[in-house]
This record gives structure tokens, C-alpha cells and sequence, in this order.
């Protein structure tokens, strides 16, 4: 067996490694030994030699190697992927009592970098967001269909991360069953928390469904009163909570004509009052703004927009973006109202985006209490040493006055 290639960093480079951060950066690496290919696994040294880890090596992308294990004698082989998908599964035994959408895999904090799984009912779908996800594609599959049963696959590896690790975007059916019933991937069939859905994986944004908006929702329902606002609706997960709490009004905005219709099949599937629902399909800021000038107020309102920062250099421009609308939001809160504002944008810090939301509070000045700070569900687990991984954050507000 010939020797790996090697990745040796620049003095003092080692330090996130040997905390155990899974991510190589390119301004980290002194010199490559070997020529590597996509994806394949290299012994990353620090700049005397001593190993640090095994890594998966990407060529075109900022993050030049991500990390399969820190342990010199760990072979990255079936054994290995076999062994984290089986106890990715095992932490997510309660997650499927309360719904059918479940995150299987969420990559690093799985110790599968750049792997995403998602089960809806009887199908599952991935992303290989990774050179070295997508390298292992064909294990990856295998592995997934052995240890979920489930022969029903569907790709959607077409996210931003894609084109960055030097990947052309693929989607479609993996599996010869999926194939077969591939026209059946534009609907498929979900509960939640005791709500029904219609699930686009083919189409429909990330791999189909937030389901990192699980508790999310299901804390919504718990508030839901009156007139109710949800912004950036996309399919009505946000919404269809808030019917079924028995809201009097609930609102949906959002871009995206086609994703509204399928919110309204939502609506339907589940028999709620459909004279309380009224679907928008508009520019978030603009309907705010017009809000305002109509001097309307809501019981409550969901912030729960796209990704604003899709990388460093965007976030400044995001924060103004996330400011504006919370500003405008806060303005429309009745007193004693509550508000539950996203981003998903893991460029930004929870830390920036408290301070944001802080700022936005006080140039609305409107007193707002902090009633809970919010994430993904446990099945989107963090990594300590991958604050990355934390690309959910949210607040839970409420208006004094």
C-alpha cells in the first residue's frame, strides 16, 4: 500500500487541531507532499511533523481539509462509516416518537464532514457537501440504506457548499427503487408534532423541510393567539402551528408563489379553519413596511428568514438586512406580544445577532424582554469544539409596552 499524502501546516497552525476543530483551512497549509486528489485522505502534520489528523482534501476549496478522525490509527474505511452512522441513528431514538422528519446525519458534529441525511417517512435524503463526502458517496449510500432499511434514497447535493468544494451540484434518485417512484418525491407525506405535510425533496429548499424548526413550532403553538404574522412562511410549518393553536388570523408572506400554494395544501391536509388563513405573496420588507404605514399590530410574529450571510464577506450587508426587518417587526408587536426572530446564517455569531436584534430594539425603542434564546432540535447536535455548527439561532421576545 503506497504512503498517504501528506498536508504539513505553518508554524503555530496546529493550535484549532489539537482542539480538535475539524476544518483545515488554505492560509493554514506550509506544504503539501503527495498530489492528492479530491477527496482523498491525507495525514495532516503539524510543521514539525507530529500527526494531527486524517482529512479528507479539497483542492479549490477555502476549507482545504476537513477531518475524519483525530486518531493515527483509525482507518477511514466502511468499518468506520458504518460505526458513526449506526450511532448517529442511536441519538435520535426520541426524536422519532414526536415526528417523521428526522436529521440522521448532520456532518461534523457526526464525525461525517460534509454528510447530510434527512428521513421523511420512507425516504431519506442526502447531501454530500464535501470532497470527501462526496468521494466516500458510493460507501456513504451503502451504509445508510444497510443501517436505516430504507431503499428509498434521494440526492440533493446542490447547496452553496457544492460549487465551493469544486463539485458540480447532483440531485436525483440514488437508489433503483427511487427511481422507480420518483415522481412520488414531489409529495411526500410527513407528521410533525401531530400536523400533516406534504414534503417537496426534489425541489423544495435545503432537502425539502426546516426540519431544523421542529421545537420551533412546537413552542409556537404554545403562543399562537390573535392575529398572527409569519414572514418568509415558504411552505406554513410556522403557520400551520399557529392554525392549530387556534389563531383568528394567521398570515403568510413569502416570495415564492409556488411554495405558498403548498402551504395552503398543508392548510388543507389537516382540517383547520381556512377563513382564518391569508397567504401573501410578497417582498417581506416591502409588506412590512406597508404594515406600518397602515398602522396594523399582531399578537405575534416569525422572522424566520433565508440566509442573509452566506459567507464572511456578506455579513455586514446581513446585519442591516436582520436589523430592518426586526426593527420593523418590533414596531408591529402589540404590547405584551411576542416575537420569534431567525437567522440561519452561520456566518453569523449568536453573539452578532443578539447584538443586532439589541440594536433594532433600541432604535424602534421598544422595550422587549429576552424570553428564551432558540435553536435546532436535538438532532442538528453541536459540536463544543465546532461553534460553526451553530448556524440556527434565534430569540424569543416579548413587548412590555
Amino acid at each position: 500500500m503506497s504512503k498517504p499524502s501528506e498536508i504539513w501546516l505553518k508554524p503555530g497552525k496546529d493550535r484549532s487541531l489539537l482542539r480538535r476543530h475539524p476544518w483545515v483551512f488554505s492560509g493554514a497549509i506550509g506544504q503539501v507532499r503527495g498530489k492528492p486528489g479530491l477527496g482523498e485522505v491525507v495525514a495532516v502534520r503539524s510543521d514539525v511533523g507530529v500527526f494531527l489528523a486524517w482529512a479528507a482534501f479539497a483542492p479549490a476549496s477555502q476549507i482545504r481539509a476537513r477531518v475524519w478522525s483525530f486518531d493515527e490509527d483509525t482507518k477511514v474505511d466502511a468499518a468506520l462509516i458504518g460505526r458513526r452512522i449506526h450511532e448517529a441513528i442511536n441519538r435520535r431514538e426520541t426524536v422519532a416518537l414526536r415526528s417523521t422528519a428526522i436529521r440522521l446525519i448532520h456532518g461534523e458534529a457526526d464525525g461525517l464532514p460534509g454528510v447530510i441525511c434527512d428521513r421523511y417517512g420512507d425516504w431519506l435524503v442526502v447531501q454530500f457537501n464535501s470532497a470527501g463526502a462526496h468521494a466516500m458517496r458510493d460507501l456513504l449510500l451503502a451504509e445508510l440504506v444497510d443501517h436505516t432499511g430504507c431503499d428509498l434514497v434521494y440526492e440533493r447535493s446542490d447547496s452553496d457548499s457544492v460549487s465551493l468544494e469544486g463539485l458540480e451540484p447532483r440531485t436525483g434518485p440514488l437508489t433503483e427503487k427511487a427511481r422507480q417512484l420518483a415522481t412520488q418525491a414531489a409529495s411526500v407525506a410527513i407528521i410533525e408534532n401531530q400536523i400533516h405535510y406534504s414534503v417537496d425533496i426534489a425541489a423544495g429548499h435545503k432537502t425539502g423541510f426546516y426540519v431544523d424548526q421542529r421545537d420551533n413550532r412546537h413552542l409556537l403553538g404554545k403562543l399562537a393567539r390573535g392575529r398572527v404574522l409569519n414572514c418568509f412562511s415558504y411552505t406554513g410549518g410556522f403557520s400551520l402551528a399557529s392554525l392549530k393553536a387556534g389563531a383568528s388570523e394567521v398570515i403568510s408572506v413569502d416570495s415564492s408563489e409556488p411554495a405558498l400554494h403548498l402551504a395552503q395544501r398543508n392548510a388543507a391536509l389537516n382540517g383547520v379553519d381556512l377563513a382564518c388563513a391569508k397567504w401573501e405573496a410578497a417582498d417581506v420588507f416591502k409588506y412590512l413596511r406597508q404594515c406600518r404605514a397602515e398602522d396594523q399590530r399582531f399578537d405575534v410574529i416569525v422572522l424566520d428568514p433565508p440566509k442573509f450571510a452566506p459567507n464572511s464577506a456578506s455579513v455586514e450587508r446581513a446585519c442591516r438586512a436582520y436589523k430592518d426587518i426586526n426593527l420593523l417587526a418590533m414596531q408591529l408587536l402589540k404590547p405584551g406580544g411576542d416575537l420569534l426572530t431567525f437567522s440561519c446564517s452561520g456566518a453569523i455569531s449568536v453573539d452578532l445577532f443578539r447584538k443586532v436584534i439589541a440594536g433594532a430594539a433600541a432604535d424602534a425603542d421598544v422595550p422587549l424582554h429576552v424570553m428564551g434564546t432558540l435553536g435546532a432540535g436535538e438532532d442538528h447536535p453541536v459540536l463544543l469544539q465546532f461553534p460553526e455548527g451553530e448556524y440556527l439561532k434565534g430569540l424569543h421576545l416579548r413587548r412590555l409596552r
